[in-house]
């Protein structure tokens, strides 16, 4: 069978790919939740808790943002796709693969001194994430019969892809550079709107005949 022969339903998929992202979400409190026995078997108070344990709270919430944040954008993604080919299901195989994989790193972040390999683990693990995102949205621009969405708005979100890949990446080659507060450049991706708006702009310019009608399959 031919990819476009061979489809899977998007609403058995999409409730797969939620019950992965749900379950990635609950594993990055297990560590919490065993400093926590830790901590009663110490004798620790409340207040000194969270203060020798702040650096997994924190990590804790960023990647629990980062993961929330990444499923929306899933979920906007796929809203108007009709079909799930065996190419875009693989696809979409490697991007819960990272996401299932973030609560490891969050953990080193959260109870390890800080490293390079350990940035390169975490802030790389968010890079695969958007690269995979990023591969996805090519894939239904050269086949805009799987989905409703228009090709304008599936390339305004590649741009999305390709400005937060870039600013994650100069995000980490800072974080390297500065040691432990070094994360703080993933601040960085809240520029990810104006440059992704500037290469919207730009490929409009260079590929003008493509910007309004789905491109031609190779």
């Amino acid at each position: 069978m031919t990819d476009h022969v061979l489809r899977f339903r998007t609403e058995r998929f999409k409730a797969f790919v939620d019950a992965v992202v749900a379950i990635a979400m609950t594993l990055l409190i297990l560590p919490l939740m065993e400093s926590v026995s830790e901590a009663a078997a110490g004798g620790l108070g409340t207040a000194e808790f969270l203060q020798e344990h702040a650096g997994q709270l924190l990590s804790f919430g960023l990647s629990f943002v980062l993961i929330a944040n990444f499923w929306m954008g899933h979920h906007r993604q796929y809203d108007e796709v009709t079909r799930i080919t065996r190419p875009l299901l693989w696809l979409n195989v490697a991007w819960m693969a990272t996401i299932v994989w973030l609560p490891v790193p969050t953990a080193m972040l959260g109870q390890m001194d800080t490293d390079p390999l350990q940035v390169v683990l975490y802030i790389g693990t968010l890079i695969a994430t958007q690269i995979t995102t990023l591969g996805a949205r090519i894939y239904l621009l050269r086949h805009p019969d799987l989905t409703k969405t228009p090709p304008s708005r599936i390339r305004h979100g590649a741009a999305a892809d390709i400005a937060s890949i870039l600013l994650s990446a100069v995000a980490m080659l800072l974080a390297i550079s500065l040691g432990g507060v070094g994360y703080l450049a993933l601040l960085l991706l809240w520029l990810t709107g104006p440059l992704s708006s500037l290469l919207d702009r730009l490929w409009t310019r260079l590929v003008p005949h493509r910007a309004d009608q789905p491109p031609s399959i190779a």
